[in-house]
């Protein structure tokens, strides 16, 4: 693989120990994936941020590099195990809450922005389209990708890190414009609302594994449901990016070259909620995986007019966005209704399961997925009117949890 002086240097360690590392990592994905050249970035976002999937082995490594490492383009976080500021709402112990500060504390020292959100393009990391950029984090990365039209391979935590203290990153994956075209036609019916489009997102990921969907039959979709659709996709099935006809940046680029073909019906879609109906009451409702926007933050706050939640409801957002919904009156209008809204996590990265969490409803795909297959909880997947239905209605005294709920006739 070609490499500059600059970046021989790095190589060789003239440029500090964290530049040598960081192209040590990069010259090797650059070989697995025979790139020819490293290409300059506009942005990273690096995930590995939960202390609960850090450990102590990670905040080593990451120490050292941030002994004299710093990032040399914008760079955004991923989600923490909990909120920053209010951590004690989420009972997380003490213990876990000093650790996950000294994760904070180490990127925040590299020049990271401590943004955590799964949602860096409504924090300000906002490329452009045809911009290289070097993200982890899987539903980011499908949406910069296909929404945005920016360029990023699914990076790791640790590669996207490599790439933000060098600058570049190698050549190869979608960076590359072929290797950006459809690889599979899917005729959909037109989804109607967002979980629509999240359990479309599970049966297309599912059939088309790591390929690249062309979606024929939607003529309108809002970027949230965009946002849920390519979580899901990403989630389940590893893609990497897809296009919508007539909406999606890149689409008709590539109208005609597909050959492999799938037709999904409206009962297709709908079946993939049956088969996330757990029974069993939720201890938690969560709202916001991918992180919430401030449009949905509004809907949320409208569904919750005059209603007093009963069972735990979180709300999950980056900070920016709880700072904008805080000054129109939107997170007053939730947190008197009984909602929580927690900033900085989800309940995927959290230490959910040390909080005797045992079932928990949704309106997320990727959500269900994660928490079905990753924290093996018994799993209601609904939209966000069902949800704010379900956090409303009574339930029976639970006891077996850290949430505890008073009956109502």
């Amino acid at each position: 693989m070609y490499l500059s002086k600059d970046e021989e240097r790095m190589l060789v360690g003239e440029l500090g120990y964290a530049a040598q590392k960081a192209m040590e990592i990069l010259v090797a994905l650059g070989k697995i994936y025979d790139a020819e050249r490293l290409i300059p970035i506009k942005s990273a976002h690096v995930s590995g941020v939960s202390y609960a999937n850090v450990g102590e082995d990670g905040l080593e490594f990451l120490e050292g590099l941030a002994s004299d490492g710093r990032v040399v383009v914008k760079t955004t976080l991923n989600p923490a195990g909990m909120d920053l500021e209010r951590w004690q709402l989420m009972n997380v112990s003490r213990e876990f809450a000093e650790n996950q500060l000294r994760v904070i504390k180490v990127y925040k020292r590299m020049g990271i922005e401590v943004t955590c959100t799964c949602t860096p393009y409504l924090v300000g990391n906002e490329p452009r389209t045809g911009d290289h950029v070097a993200w982890s984090e899987s539903s980011a990365v499908i949406y910069a990708n296909s929404v945005i039209g920016a360029r990023t391979n699914r990076e790791s935590g640790i590669s996207a890190l490599a790439a933000a203290i060098a600058g570049r990153t190698p050549f190869y994956g979608l960076h590359v414009e072929e290797n950006r075209q459809p690889t599979v036609e899917v005729r959909v019916p037109q989804p109607k609302e967002e979980l629509e489009f999240a359990c479309l997102g599970i049966l297309v990921g599912r059939l088309v594994g790591d390929g690249i969907p062309l979606f024929k039959g939607i003529s309108h979709a809002e970027p949230d449901e965009l946002k849920a659709l390519g979580a899901a996709l990403a989630s389940v099935g590893g893609v990497p990016m897809f296009h919508v006809e007539g909406i999606t940046p890149e689409a008709g680029r590539y109208t005609g070259k597909i050959t492999d073909r799938i037709t999904i019906t409206e009962s297709d879609i709908m079946g993939v909620k049956e088969e996330y109906a757990c029974e069993a009451y939720p201890d938690l409702i969560f709202l916001g995986c991918p992180h919430l926007s401030l449009a949905e933050m509004e809907r949320i706050a409208s569904a919750l007019a005059g209603k007093k939640v009963k069972k735990n409801l979180w709300l999950c957002c980056s900070r920016r966005v709880k700072l904008e919904a805080d000054r129109l009156g939107i997170t007053q209008a939730i947190e008197a209704a009984g909602g929580t809204i927690l900033c900085d996590t989800c309940p995927i990265v959290a230490p959910i399961r040390d909080l005797g969490v045992k079932a928990v409803a949704t309106n997320s795909a990727k959500g269900a997925w994660y928490s079905r297959n990753l924290n093996n909880l018994c799993v209601k997947l609904m939209s966000t009117e069902e949800c704010i239905r379900e956090a409303h209605s009574s339930i029976p005294y639970q006891t077996e949890s850290y949430f505890y709920y008073e009956s109502t006739p």
